[in-house]
């Protein structure tokens, strides 16, 4: 369907490099109200964006609701297909949509394709979804009556992802909402955008219908519009432990469902019989992949008894060694943060980080990359003796910062991660299995690695932390996704013969003949 709104914008803002929305299976460029997208290796500007108002974001709504009722119907064999098709799409454009990233995010380009490989695994998940959305039948659960389940979609749900992933967090949404028959309105980040737009367009070539999916461009106003609509059943959020609590506690005020994903604070503990140089490959990985900019990103070495001098020595070494640049040349380990912004906060935590007390081994401040000195840089920082009652031990920092803890025991490594209000991941490295066994018994967190530095789980798992990482219970992907974007409906019928007279009671099956 194509929405009758006015929708009609200029066309030669899209070629003059302006980002705009997708509504109605056509972009649109509206210029109303634009920021500037940088590529945080050079420090210039390279498109602008969009910033959608209530106005945008009501047509993108209306869109979706007016497609849902045809979209619900189809059979979820034939909704797969789609799916299927915006697949092979996908991974026959997945170099191109990974360059995108690279060129408005700054990692690496080997990381970006991982992040679309990763996104690709909950899209080939969806297209099972006719097993995922089976119910359960009873026979006989009363005198003739039988008694079955069915899930049905929501309506018109939507997702707000951050910038950090801007392919493989939308994925965790709404392949799985369309597949279950939902229309989708996707509010991605306004510092990485194309991204939206590129998987909007191979889903236009899927075949998907117009409406089905839409992306509004924008920030804090376009997410407030989309929370308030009374046409958004639910809202998917993954971004900061402050504005998923508020997404959270609104949705429940307007009676929306919500599933928001917070902050995070990763902990690895290196036991002393760990093998010294799988721990610290598995650190520095973690650390400082993506410039520490992961929700899964480990922040904090936690080193136990003797492991701690040796394990500190290596990484700084090497911390020291990373070979920091344009996330599209061949041999840069780490690219640029994403934003002068992001930057600033960064060397602020660093700068805490030493006037509370914690030893700076390496400091990745001031580095200047070669033919990129406008780029948005930070080296690979390192503190020891952290303490708990530090800011940059509290904090979620969001950069390539790792803080290294001493503790004696792994009695005491536990009680410090449990201690922490933050609770998505955490890893273990040992070589003894009953430590191991301990540990992932008695860790209150929600995704635990033992040997894995970053143990985010298959699409078939589920995504998500425990306690201020995760509001709304569900996690991301995975059957509990499914869940999520379906509700279930009980049905009892019985088809009685003739008159049988008012029931003054609860159908119940009759007492057990035997007894």
């Amino acid at each position: 369907m194509t929405t009758d709104a006015p929708l009609s914008c200029d066309p030669a803002e899209a070629r003059a490099g302006h980002i705009g929305h997708w509504i109605g299976g056509r972009a649109l460029a509206c210029a109303a109200r634009l920021q500037d997208v940088f590529n945080p290796a050079t420090g210039r500007v390279v498109r602008r964006v969009a910033m959608a108002d209530e106005q945008i974001v009501s047509q993108a709504v209306a869109a979706a609701a007016a497609a849902y009722p045809a979209w619900a119907d189809i059979p979820p064999l034939l909704r797969a297909r789609v799916l299927n098709r915006f697949l092979a799409l996908l991974n026959e454009h997945r170099d191109g949509l990974a360059r995108l990233i690279s060129e408005e995010h700054g990692k690496v380009f080997s990381d970006a394709q991982g992040e679309v490989m990763r996104g690709i695994e909950v899209v080939e998940f969806a297209c099972g979804i006719p097993q995922l959305l089976k119910g359960d039948f009873t026979e006989q659960v009363s005198a003739g009556i039988d008694n079955w389940t069915m899930r049905q979609p929501l309506g018109v749900v939507a997702g707000i992802t951050p910038f950090n992933f801007p392919c493989m967090v939308p994925c965790w949404m709404f392949p799985l909402a369309l597949a279950a028959g939902n229309t989708f309105v996707l509010k991605p980040s306004e510092r990485d955008p194309s991204a939206s737009l590129f998987m909007a367009d191979l889903l236009r070539r899927a075949g998907l219908p117009d409406g089905v999916f839409n992306v509004v461009q924008g920030d804090r106003e376009a997410v407030q519009a989309l929370l308030g609509h009374p046409d958004v059943k639910a809202v998917s959020f993954v971004g900061s432990t402050p504005v998923a609590r508020h997404l959270y506690q609104r949705g429940a005020e307007l009676g929306k469902r919500v599933q928001a994903l917070g902050g995070a604070k990763n902990h690895l503990i290196v036991m002393p019989d760990a093998d010294p140089g799988q721990a610290v490959d598995g650190l520095i990985g973690a650390a400082y992949g993506s410039a520490g900019e992961r929700c899964m990103a480990i922040s904090v070495a936690v080193l136990v008894g003797e492991a701690a001098d040796p394990i500190v020595s290596k990484l700084a070494e090497r911390a020291r060694a990373l070979k920091v640049g344009d996330g599209m040349e061949a041999g840069v380990q780490m690219g640029p943060v994403v934003t002068r912004a992001a930057l600033e906060r960064i060397h602020h935590y660093i700068d805490t980080g030493v006037r509370e007390g914690a030893k700076l081994l390496v400091d990745g401040r001031g580095l200047k990359v070669p033919g990129r000195e406008g780029g948005f840089f930070l080296g690979g920082t390192l503190f020891d003796q952290v303490r708990p009652d530090m800011t940059i031990y509290k904090e979620e920092i969001f950069g390539p910062v790792l803080c290294c803890v001493r503790v004696a025991d792994l009695k005491q490594a536990i009680a410090l991660v449990n201690a922490h209000p933050f609770a998505n991941g955490v890893v273990c490295y040992t070589r003894d299995g009953g430590a191991a066994r301990e540990f992932a018994r008695h860790i209150e967190v929600g995704m635990v690695g033992i040997n894995v530095p970053i143990p985010v789980p298959m699409a078939w798992h589920g995504f998500g932390g425990w306690k201020n990482s995760l509001f709304g219970g569900m996690h991301a992907y995975g059957e509990e996704g499914v869940r999520f974007y379906t509700r279930q409906k009980s049905v009892m019928q019985r088809w009685p013969r003739g008159p049988s007279g008012a029931e003054f009671h609860m159908p119940a099956a009759k007492q057990d003949p035997g007894m």
